[in-house]
């Protein structure tokens, strides 16, 4: 007796279970039960799932019975002129719908060759086994699995042209490539998805060392390419801030704060400031520099009749750049939120010139960041004069086996020499060899080499470099977003000790292994040093071994407990007296026992 499920519900048993599945699969095709219901039997526990739910990821397939294809060349010739459409081959039972479940009992070939008596299904065509990301990926046919999927995770970071209207959009944070181009090689995917939205560039690329500044995938640019305007973009963020409404009639005040309510700020903070409270478009601003001045009632009222009077002090909560960026202020923007409370929001723009430590990919999941950038003269020449836009190191073809990106190099100098693109769509794509023989026609060597002089000595090489044009992505890891130090600085109010998170200035966290290997190195002092970031001085009674007390009016330690004065000072974590603290707290009562050093 086979289980029977609904949605992952026990709904009954049957003695037929996978005849049970081939009725209702039947019915399903008949239009007798909904399309996008999927039944799957699972042989191994003889369990019947009948799958209704919303979220499961289905894919269309051609039904297969008895060796043959229902799909015909008649149904092809009406979709092409688009008499019938995908939606009526459902409706009919010629395509269904699988998920992931149902594609379990499913044995799909790959085009119509392949079909056996075995097969239950076809796939539409060998590309639909890619998805979005992964079909642009240009000829992924001859990569490694892995290789594919890496290449569309970098394609989902690349920088590009998101959205058309980015100049009135108000995100977050956005990344957008200034130069963006269409790529010479692309697949049909790539055409149809991104074709208004292109996220890289077309650079010349070298496979090649270079003094060793491109070792662990570093990547080495082009100076006179970056100051040409290659991978520059524009990075803007968004802040907002809401003069809300409190109880008893109070509310947020957007204005230049009076100079007792500024606290910690300087003047110069507000001097960017129109006398609305503001700050104008295209005003340079800093970290700390106020976008938006604003107070707010007091945390914590006194009476009902201070309120009314309007004694109660004001609170600063003024909108200010964040730490560690600047940038120029693109748009102001004055609405209504939720609430109707009025909502400012300020967007600011900062040019992004690439520099070392930012990260590039081409879309085989060949990924690094700058390791060097060299002036054009000291840059490997061809003997044609022109020098590569980035030169990528040879190590890294090998071992990732990326045999597509050699083809696409290959493919991109084919379609620059004869002026149109190539297609390197998966499964169809042109031929390796029509692109070599195109290289020898127009007289280069057919494997993309070329004889190479030092930009230094202007010495011939020894070995032919493979050069060539390439697609590159710009990604969002920016090195200007990243880098973060800090000496001293905030603290946490609980336990002193350094605050987290590089928009808070925060320390940066020593761990287990770091501290081993301090260990290591028998550096005592600063394993001392770098441990005692809560280091605070604390006071304990000699007789009991109880956290004594300094009174600061008659300058003078002693102990609550025993009312002693023989106190002495020790120098602890503050995080240890806060676990005093916390055990006094659970009615334990702790005790310090000291002993001379």
């Amino acid at each position: 007796m086979g289980n029977v499920y609904l949605d992952g519900i026990f709904v009954g048993r049957t003695e037929k279970t996978k005849e049970l599945r081939d009725k209702l699969v039947e019915r399903r095709r008949n239009g007798e039960i909904n399309t996008q219901v999927n039944i799957s039997y699972a042989e191994d526990k003889d369990e019947l799932r009948v799958l209704t739910d919303s979220n499961r990821v289905r894919r269309p397939l051609v039904i297969v019975e008895d060796g043959e294809s229902l799909l015909n060349e008649k149904h092809v010739e009406k979709i092409n002129k688009k008499e019938i459409t995908i939606q009526d081959l459902v409706d009919e039972g010629i395509i269904e719908y699988l998920d992931a479940e149902e594609e379990e009992n499913a044995l799909v070939a790959m085009n119509e060759e392949k079909v056996t008596k075995e097969h239950t299904h076809m796939e539409l065509d060998p590309a639909t086994t890619h998805g979005l990301s992964a079909s642009t990926v240009v000829f992924a046919n001859y990569n490694r699995g892995d290789r594919v999927n890496y290449g569309a995770k970098m394609i989902g970071q690349g920088l590009g042209l998101p959205s058309l209207n980015f100049h009135t959009r108000f995100d977050t944070q956005s990344n957008i490539l200034t130069y963006p181009q269409h790529p010479i090689v692309e697949t049909r995917t790539f055409k149809e998805i991104l074709g208004n939205h292109p996220v890289g560039q077309n650079l010349v690329i070298a496979i090649s060392s270079f003094e060793g500044y491109n070792i662990e995938d570093a990547v080495i640019f082009n100076k006179s390419s970056i100051e040409r305007g290659v991978k520059r973009s524009h990075h803007f963020r968004t802040y907002s801030t809401e003069s809300r409404r409190y109880w008893g009639g109070q509310k947020d005040s957007i204005k230049i704060p009076d100079k007792d309510t500024r606290g910690f700020k300087s003047e110069d903070a507000y001097k960017k400031l129109d006398p609305d409270g503001l700050v104008n478009p295209e005003t340079e601003v800093e970290e700390g520099d106020v976008l938006v001045g604003k107070t707010s009632p007091p945390k914590f009222l006194g009476s009902s009749e201070e309120v009314k009077m309007g004694l109660a002090a004001e609170r600063e909560t003024s909108k200010t750049v964040r730490h560690g960026e600047s940038g120029i202020v693109d748009k102001v923007m004055i609405t209504e939120g939720e609430d109707g409370n009025k909502l400012i929001k300020t967007k600011i723009r900062s040019e992004r010139i690439p520099q070392l430590g930012d990260k590039f990919a081409t879309r085989h999941g060949q990924k690094g960041v700058i390791g060097l950038i060299v002036p054009e003269e000291n840059m490997p020449f061809t003997g044609e004069g022109i020098t590569p836009d980035i030169i990528l190191s040879t190590h890294a073809i090998p071992s990732r086996m990326t045999v597509s990106q050699l083809i696409e190099i290959i493919g991109g100098k084919a379609a620059a020499l004869r002026g149109e693109k190539v297609d390197g769509t998966v499964f169809h794509n042109e031929k390796e060899d029509e692109l070599r023989e195109t290289l020898k026609e127009k007289g280069f060597r057919y494997d993309g080499k070329e004889e190479m002089y030092d930009g230094i000595t202007g010495e011939k090489r020894d070995a032919e470099i493979f050069i060539g044009p390439g697609f590159y992505l710009k990604l969002s890891h920016m090195v200007e977003d990243k880098i973060h130090a800090r000496a001293r600085g905030p603290v946490t109010l609980l336990t002193k000790q350094p605050t987290a998170g590089r928009a808070r200035e925060g320390g940066l966290r020593l761990g287990e292994m770091e501290k081993d290997v301090l260990v290591g190195h028998g550096s005592a002092l600063l394993l001392k040093e770098r441990f005692g970031s809560d280091s605070t001085i604390s006071y304990v009674c000699d007789r009991c071994g109880e956290v004594g007390v300094y009174d600061r009016q008659e300058d003078k330690k002693y102990c609550p407990n025993c009312n002693s004065s023989e106190v002495s000072d020790i120098e602890v974590p503050q995080a240890f007296l806060l676990m005093l603290n916390e055990l006094k707290s659970m009615m334990i009562d702790p005790k310090i026992e000291m002993e001379e050093q």
